[in-house]
């Protein structure tokens, strides 16, 4: 599946979930990944952002699509990563 993921945490563990969540995803943006990724990958690095978060502090925001060709890319300015190979 293709996924969108973005997170808000604490300065405190900033560099945390961006070490864990380039181990899965594409880093594109400051606090944005996205890529294909099998379920059960997802759910593992769902479990590991729990084990790093505030929930009453940070927030994770993780959009999916099962069809992830179906969806369209357009950048405005510099391209920080390309991901071709994902779309």
């Amino acid at each position: 599946m293709y996924v969108i993921l973005i997170y808000d945490v604490n300065v405190k563990r900033v560099s945390k979930m961006l070490k864990l969540c380039r181990q899965y995803l594409c880093w594109i943006q400051n606090s944005v990944f996205e890529g294909e990724i099998s379920e059960a990958k997802l759910q593992e690095l769902c479990n590991k952002i729990r084990t790093i978060i505030d929930k009453d502090e940070d927030s994770i925001i993780i959009f999916s699509n099962k069809m992830g060709y179906c969806m369209n890319k357009r950048i405005l300015g510099k391209e920080r990563m390309s991901t071709d190979n994902f779309l």
